[in-house]
């Protein structure tokens, strides 16, 4: 099973508001889910995200792969360096 971290879309028309779960590659993006691992918010000035970092390292570790979006996000919050550094200095 091919496990992806993706953006799930709530929110009402016009007003987005993005769950960051980790779900199977094949089902749908607003279907089934593992676990929800944080929240994103883009319509605030600087956009609010929410993670939960330990869990999303984990998962990571595990082998889950982030969308691209989801990579940015991760990136700039510094969760990639993490995992990165964890990774290779052993």
């Amino acid at each position: 099973m091919a496990v992806k971290i993706r953006l799930k879309r709530m929110g009402s028309k016009k007003k987005p508001f993005y769950r960051i779960v980790v779900a199977d590659s094949r089902s749908p993006r607003d279907g089934r889910f593992i676990e929800t691992v944080g929240t994103y918010n883009p319509l605030l000035d600087p956009a609010e995200v929410k993670i939960k970092e330990d869990v999303i390292l984990d998962w990571l570790s595990k082998g889950a792969q982030p969308s691209d979006t989801v990579r940015n996000i991760l990136s700039r919050e510094g969760v990639m360096k993490k995992f990165h550094e964890a990774k290779y200095t052993k």
